[in-house]
């Protein structure tokens, strides 16, 4: 093994495993230096595990990093756009009379110098909260693209993501990074893998023979986890006790209307032992019901999946999958980091799989040394930071659950029981009862969720804020009714800017994007 960090296999296909190959080869800029070099393996047996077709708006910025044409992506991998999550019957259980839905938009709270929320509650919620501080929530629910014609590539005055067919995805980045960022592609099944006198990964040995070498490995492999589990034996912290879901089942349903419209979101409705997710491509949906075996029966599960589909889902065969909920106890051990599923798993809500691998391949890019030396402080530092920031994802997925006043079934009287919370989250909403949250409770940078998330999901299930003397401690009602008026206003205009989403996409694919 040589002193210098030079050669980076990433064991593992799949979006995880493409997508962090891709990061580092852009980072590490391989495709210019003949000093560092990106080799793939995955096998052509093993089926990709991940159904995760969301991601957030950080996507964006990581498309742009590793230098990805938006319109060839939108063309290749049937995306749609995503600018929100609407959570349906998460507070209450659903009645004839009676459904409650919020919005986690991705255009955070309007800010006119000030914070609109004391004013919402003020204003005895006579609009949803993310009605009153937002303009995208009129924008989703027209089913409008956020984006015009006329934007360039990655710019929209409204913050969005993708939705996208994960298949086509992995592929779509297998092919940009062999051909732009000079990464190898190599198909093997791994058979052994031997050790270094000081613990750390030697030589891959594949069925057919090969061997392969690094000095640093990226074990992608999925919830196998064939370096970090299975080699170098690291542990893996379960944390079923406080997420209950550990199942989902997944069908993909063809539009029986091609013209139908496409929501700009992902729908999340929640069940009586879990819940559902529906995300609209440009051909099909996904959906999915991920579910607490210990609450309910997989067939059980699979007719609730069917009754929310309806007739479209007749003759349709549902994917099982079974979640491991936690971290590893150490996410780098010796000359190897587990990126994705390897790495840990928290459940789809909030797509939080695509999420942790770009904040965890980009982490790695700045923290892997140049020289051996600096590994011990990189192994250490990376740890801590990852450690800190998959606790913190618990914690905002948890919120979800833990503010549910649902009653219907136990799933969800143990979601609510204390017990199964992080004292970190029962912490601050203690303290949120009677303050309003601040950026200063999200002091790190390494915060996955910050502020304006929690803003949305605590107001959207109706949280008690109650402030002592409010109104003298926020004098500028006026200006907020100004500043909110403002916001619906523009929400009009907006809407007569903006074209019906699956308009937008099909123009996209037709015309291309503006790059004037």
């Amino acid at each position: 093994m040589s002193t210098t960090i030079k050669n980076i296999v990433v064991v593992g296909g799949g979006t995880a495993g493409w997508l962090s190959a891709c990061i580092l080869a852009k980072q590490l800029n391989c495709s210019a230096s003949p000093d560092v070099s990106i080799t793939l393996i995955e096998s052509a047996d093993i089926p990709p595990i991940g159904v995760g077709e969301g991601t957030v708006p950080t996507m964006r910025e990581t498309l742009q990093l590793i230098g990805v044409d938006e319109a060839d992506f939108i063309k290749s991998c049937d995306v749609t756009f995503k600018q929100s999550i609407q959570f349906n019957d998460w507070l209450h259980a659903p009645t004839t009379n009676q459904r409650h839905s919020y919005h986690h938009l991705f255009n955070y709270p309007h800010t006119p110098g000030f914070d609109l929320t004391p004013y919402w509650l003020m204003a005895e919620k006579k609009h949803s909260y993310s009605e009153y501080v937002s303009f995208q929530t009129a924008i989703c629910e027209l089913n409008l693209g956020p984006k015009r014609m006329t934007d360039r590539p990655y710019q929209s005055s409204l913050a969005y993501a993708y939705h996208l067919d994960a298949g086509k995805f992995a592929s779509f980045l297998a092919e940009h990074g062999q051909k732009s960022l000079g990464i190898k592609h190599v198909f093997g099944t791994i058979a052994d893998v031997s050790l270094a006198d000081d613990g750390s990964i030697h030589t891959l040995f594949c069925q057919d023979g090969r061997q392969l070498s690094a000095d640093f490995y990226v074990d992608c492999s999925g919830f196998s986890a064939r370096l970090i589990s299975e080699t170098l034996k690291v542990k893996f912290v379960d944390k079923g006790d406080q997420l209950l879901v550990d199942r989902a089942l997944a069908l993909q349903v063809p539009y029986s209307d091609s013209d139908k419209e496409i929501p700009p979101f992902t729908i999340s409705t929640a069940h009586e032992a879990g819940w559902t997710w529906d995300i609209g491509l440009t051909q099909r949906r996904g959906v999915g019901y991920v579910y607490s075996s210990s609450h309910t029966s997989d067939e059980r599960a699979e007719q609730i999946l069917r009754q929310y589909i309806g007739e479209e889902c007749a003759g349709l065969s549902v994917r099982k999958i079974q979640m491991k909920i936690g971290y590893r106890e150490k996410f780098w051990h010796k000359n190897c980091v587990a990126i994705g599923l390897a790495a840990g798993f928290v459940e789809p809500l909030e797509a939080t799989a695509l999420l942790t691998v770009e904040a965890t391949a980009k982490l790695l890019a700045e923290k892997l040394p140049t020289n051996f030396d600096g590994m011990a402080y990189a192994e250490k530092s990376f740890n801590s930071i990852s450690r800190y920031a998959w606790d913190r994802v618990i914690d905002f997925i948890k919120l979800h659950y833990y503010l549910s006043k649902r009653t219907d079934h136990k799933f969800w009287l143990d979601n609510t029981d204390p017990s199964t919370a992080p004292d970190s989250l029962l912490e601050k909403l203690a303290y949120w009862q009677y303050n309003l949250p601040s950026a200063s409770d999200f002091a790190s940078k390494y915060e996955v969720f910050q502020l304006e998330n929690y803003q949305y999901v605590l107001y959207g299930m109706d949280f008690k804020t109650q402030i002592n003397d409010i109104t003298s401690r926020f004098p500028y009602a006026n200006q907020a009714d100004i500043a909110a008026n403002q916001l619906s206003q523009h929400a009009k205009k907006m809407s007569k800017q903006l074209q019906s989403h699956r308009k937008l996409i099909n123009n996209i694919k037709q015309y291309g994007i503006n790059k004037i």
